[in-house]
């Protein structure tokens, strides 16, 4: 079977992933959650190059939110990728950035919910959201006490990493897969589709009423997915 590497995006960390990963062990996938750096593009896509290469056989590889453009960056030329999940995630063309692609449609509420920037020791800055904010911003179909512990966890990203140009797009050489939710706040439903319309998806599911965060609401339907594309991708 395919190895599952799974790369979080900004604001989360590889723990979002548990009800996907739960679900995927009980089926015998072999499972990889990534702990994303969040330096930036060339820096994150490298270090999952890195983890890319050091495992033998077929590999699936799933980003959600700004993770997309890690997956999408990092998978060019890797010929063990066989597959791309975006779960919510950005699918940047080579020159693109996440935040001009996240600006495409309006609809973001992302900005206003940030706290003040948190100034690094070697220049730039690292970005939270406010913890009384991230509920209602990120993970609005989540109980209030999981919202909480989410908010307490969150992993800054540099702010830098939303405006570095994509150096790669890898959804253009590997077949795409879409998983994303009519009501995600990060980025706007109408990006999705336009990613996914791009970038010639194979499949392409919108859950109805879910979150940024739809792999811990809907783990079943990215399991689905995965497996859809296992299938698809799968030698005789």
């Amino acid at each position: 079977m395919p190895t599952v590497v799974l790369v979080h995006g900004a604001f989360a960390g590889s723990s979002s992933w548990n009800p996907v990963i739960t679900k995927l062990l009980a089926k015998g996938y072999p499972v990889v959650a990534v702990a994303n750096p969040l330096r930036g593009v060339k820096i994150d896509a490298a270090y999952l190059g890195a983890t890319i290469d050091a495992i033998k056989g077929p590999i699936i590889l799933v980003g959600h939110s700004y993770g997309g453009t890690v997956i999408t960056v990092a998978a060019a030329g890797k010929s063990n990728v066989k597959a791309l999940i975006y779960v919510s995630g950005l699918a940047p063309d080579v020159g693109e950035s996440a935040s001009a692609l996240v600006g495409k449609f309006p609809g973001s509420t992302l900005g206003p919910t940030l706290a003040p920037p948190v100034p690094l020791a070697g220049g730039g800055n690292d970005l939270y959201i406010l913890q009384d904010k991230y509920h209602a911003q990120f993970c609005a179909d989540v109980s209030e006490h999981d919202a909480k512990l989410m908010a307490a966890n969150q992993r800054p990203i540099v702010d830098s990493a939303f405006a570095e140009l994509a150096g790669a797009a890898a959804w253009k050489t590997i077949p795409s897969w879409f998983l994303y939710a009519s009501l995600d706040k990060n980025i706007p439903p109408a990006v999705h589709g336009f990613m996914a319309k791009r970038a010639g998806a194979k499949k392409v599911v919108e859950v109805p009423g879910a979150s940024h965060v739809v792999m811990i609401t809907h783990p079943d339907a990215l399991v689905a997915l995965i497996d859809d594309a296992a299938s698809a991708t799968a030698h005789p």
